[in-house]
């Protein structure tokens, strides 16, 4: 699985960074970036996605 954020809505409240870190960091924009996500860490980037104030994390 991926975890992927579309950067154009991305507001950098920085939730899915601090909930889910092993997946998601910020890039040099200073936004949210996802990547690959580790079968233990699903659950919480699925949550990182769930709680994303703008609804702009998809994981695939």
């Amino acid at each position: 699985m991926k975890a992927i954020v579309d950067q154009d809505g991305c507001i950098a409240c920085g939730l899915c960074v601090s909930m889910c870190p092993d997946v998601f960091s910020w890039n040099d924009d200073g936004k949210a970036d996802g990547g690959e996500v580790p079968a233990e860490f699903a659950e919480r980037a699925k949550d990182a996605r769930d709680g994303c104030p703008v609804s702009v994390i998809d994981i695939k």
